[in-house]
């Protein structure tokens, strides 16, 4: 390594000269990376609702509906007048309305009283709408100059839009107020003034050169959009400072800068890599995901991490270099106290926590498994949004209610006849539109509209277009889907398409519920092995993940233990992100306080251990839950949101283990971790 490090030290223009151009460049390129905002994008290829998506497209040109807008205080006469601007608003496939149930032309008391509320109440009409996906954006603001702020827009096509105008403004804000207090962190905690702009440089080069490469992936979730960059900035701040505080070290050692710094160079390898590769294997393991939001946002963030490592072995040292006498002519006394005081305190206390701590990991645990969960976007912007108080207006007049498209192979109209009846026994069934409900069984194809053909028959195969009265998810809701898929398995066995905001929920539940225990095993057990590896101990990795483990099992508890309903989405990311982000917090512990450890008695070595990682501890903890708090404040989006929060408190959490917990736990098991070592020695 030693004369690999002296190449790079003795190439200082050209490495400087290329890490600037890759981020230009970089920069350039990621305004080229698209940004999926559809979490149904992200089922598995082979779950039933994604292959039924697929299906109908194929078929039909109309997709299914994904949007429902109402029009307050008007008459049969203008609801029918505003179909029409719907339907010419460019995106928009279909608007399905009462006429298209019943004939309108018929005194309106004749009429069935349910087929007519489904559509038209209260002076209310409720427009089923079918939105293409590839113009969201431009669909929803014409249809929004249509109807005007007064009146309701909702359904999976309008939040999604929202997102992807939202989020942009939300993540920028976001990264502004970080990198501000990233930077207020570092003058404060660093000990030199232009020490903080050589991080953040170095910070910034990896972070545009990550966000350039995503290109690679074609496109990437709002999730990574949103917490990538974030996530990179927070979690690999530490590196950067830990290689200038060794370079300073080694120039007391060493007269010539380039020697110091190849020798800080060799020095910092074991504890980054050690450090990086941990960090990199728990954002990996989201990589084991089916959902493939997980496998999005893993490997985004791992390659980031990469980056961030191969920044600071290569373009830092240089940097350092060309501006060491800046370095040296800043240098100012340290800003922060030594914690000798606060180690002596951690001393006293670290017994009774333990055993609190012990006291507390079961119900925890227990805890964190307890919660209920939102599992697709139904509830992503709440009440306060305008989104949210839209679907509530909407709710209050036409109750909760998805629209379903099933699909079954066209040609025997009686068996579509004995579906249909079928189908309206179900309670929940608020209307439908199908070939045999809307023409008959008895009327041949070739007497119809072709308008009215192409919306029910394709070449293959005929569409029902269920109204249903329920959710977009919860346990009912997806009790009635199951209840629909067995219905018409029942007429056509294996041989049907069901798709619907519901329908995909349900199988976002059932995809990413499987996930969960996959996921986790993963991660803890690939840190564990590096553990293990890196600090050969048999003791050590068991102490540092449970403990890491502990504060994620308190964390994703929060929401049970406040009683509210958790997105699924960010408590599986959370568990991940948090083992890889503060893992390294529990590593730079437990190896100082080995080194002290060899020098000093149990107790010395828990307070020297505490009063000299403290500084870099709370520097990268509090930029990473200030980032999680910024996230979960600003956002509107509530899979973010709470993503936001889940990290911020996370942090918190791993922080206070880190120096609440471990200490207790390293001085109870010291007699152990003697014994199970390789390679030490404690001085007795």
């Amino acid at each position: 390594m030693e004369k690999l490090y002296r190449t790079i030290v003795r190439n200082p223009k050209k490495i400087i000269v290329f890490f600037f151009a890759m981020a230009v460049l970089c920069a350039v390129l990621s305004t080229h990376v698209g940004v999926n905002y559809d979490i149904k994008d992200y089922l598995p290829e082979t779950t039933p609702s994604t292959i039924a998506i697929n299906k109908m497209k194929e078929e039909y040109d109309g997709g299914i509906p994904n949007a429902r807008v109402m029009i307050q205080d008007v008459t049969v006469e203008k609801a029918l007048e505003y179909k029409e601007k719907l339907k010419a608003c460019e995106g928009v496939d279909s608007v399905n309305w009462l006429d298209d149930a019943v004939d309108i032309l018929q005194p309106m008391e004749t009429l069935d009283p349910d087929d007519v509320e489904t559509y038209y109440k209260d002076g209310a009409a409720l427009f089923t709408v079918t939105i293409d996906e590839n113009k969201l954006l431009t669909a929803v603001q014409e249809i929004r100059e249509v109807v005007g702020d007064e009146n309701c827009m909702t359904g999976d096509a309008v939040a999604t839009a929202i997102a992807t105008t939202g989020t942009v403004t939300e993540v920028q804000i976001i990264a502004i107020i970080a990198v501000i207090f990233i930077l207020f962190v570092l003058t404060i905690t660093t000990d030199a003034w232009i020490e903080p702009v050589i991080v953040m440089l170095g910070l910034g080069v990896a972070v545009l050169i990550n966000s350039g490469t995503n290109l690679i992936f074609g496109e990437i979730s709002f999730v990574t959009n949103a917490a990538g960059s974030i996530l990179q900035l927070a979690v690999s701040l530490d590196y950067s400072v830990f290689l200038i505080h060794r370079f300073e070290e080694c120039q007391q050692e060493t007269a010539d800068e380039r020697d110091a710094m190849v020798a800080a160079l060799c020095k910092s390898t074991s504890s980054l890599l050690s450090s990086g590769l941990t960090t990199v294997i728990g954002f990996l393991a989201l990589v084991f995901m089916r959902f493939k939001i997980g496998p999005d946002l893993g490997l985004a963030l791992a390659k980031g991490v990469a980056i961030s490592l191969i920044t600071v072995f290569v373009f830092m040292p240089n940097l350092i270099l060309r501006l060491n006498r800046s370095l040296k002519k800043t240098h100012h006394k340290s800003l922060m106290p030594e914690f000798v005081k606060f180690g002596h305190i951690v001393c006293r206390m670290m017994i009774p926590f333990v055993l609190i701590f012990c006291i507390m990991v079961v119900p925890a645990y227990r805890g964190s498994k307890s919660n209920t969960y939102y599992y697709g976007a139904a509830y992503i912007y709440g009440r306060g949004t305008q989104y949210g108080d839209d679907t509530a207006k909407i709710e209050d007049i036409f109750g909760k209610s998805d629209t379903w498209v099933v699909m079954v192979p066209s040609g025997d109209t009686a068996k579509q006849q004995e579906l249909s009846d079928a189908l309206h026994e179900i309670p929940e069934l608020k209307s439908m539109l199908s070939y045999v409900d809307t023409v008959g069984a008895q009327i041949p194809e070739e007497y119809l509209e072709p308008d009215t053909l192409a919306k029910l028959v394709s070449k293959n195969y005929s569409r029902f277009v269920l109204t249903m009265e329920a959710d977009t998810e919860g346990e009912a809701a997806f009790e009635l889907v199951k209840q629909v898929r067995e219905t018409v398995n029942k007429y056509y066995p294996d041989n049907f398409y069901i798709a619907g905001s519901c329908v995909s929920s349900y199988d976002l539940m059932d995809t990413i519920t499987a996930d969960t225990v996959k996921v986790n095993v993963v991660a803890i057990g690939a840190v564990f092995v590096v553990l293990l590896l890196t600090m050969k101990s048999l003791t050590l990795p068991f102490i540092l993940v449970i403990s890491i483990e502990s504060a994620i099992w308190i964390n994703v508890s929060m929401p049970f233990l406040a009683g509210k309903v958790a997105f699924y989405i960010a408590y599986l990311i959370i568990s991940s992100i948090q083992l890889g982000a503060t893992v390294d917090y529990a590593i730079l512990y437990t190896d100082r306080y080995m080194e002290n450890r060899a020098e000093m008695s149990k107790k010395e070595a828990v307070v020297q251990t505490i009063s000299s990682v403290t500084v870099s501890v709370l520097t990268s903890g509090s930029v990473l839950a200030v980032v999680g708090f910024l996230m979960g404040v600003i956002s509107k989006h509530g899979i973010l949101s709470e993503l936001g929060y889940f990290l911020g408190i996370g942090s918190l959490l791993s922080l206070a283990v880190v120096f609440f917990i471990l200490p207790g736990l390293l001085y109870l098991c010291d007699w152990l971790i003697r014994h199970t070592t390789k390679g030490i020695s404690f001085k007795v």
